[in-house]
């Protein structure tokens, strides 16, 4: 049903397939469009969409030490670390 495909990235201008495989996938997720960029272009691309969240200044409510989250705080709910965070979601998996 599915072929292996050449495509072109838009951005680098390097051949790539777009596998069988890559293609069932997308349609099982109902997309349409095929991939314009190559692997990495696309991982370049979304590296580049992350590093400009805006990060917001807190303290941990466990250990008190400064941190940056990617969400602005409400009042009135705990906020952990990244460290503390982890260590709880440790704690609740088992």
């Amino acid at each position: 049903m599915f072929e292996d495909e050449k495509l072109i990235c838009e951005d680098c201008g390097a051949e790539f397939v777009f596998t069988a495989g890559e293609q069932e996938f997308y349609a099982e997720k109902g997309l349409t469009n095929k991939p314009k960029r190559c692997p990495s272009c696309r991982k370049a691309k979304k590296q580049q969409r992350r590093g400009k969240k805006k990060m917001y200044d807190t303290v941990c409510a466990k250990c008190g030490k400064q941190t940056q989250v990617p969400f602005n705080p409400t009042q009135g709910r705990d906020v952990l670390c990244k460290e503390c965070f982890d260590a709880a979601k440790a704690e609740s998996a088992v």
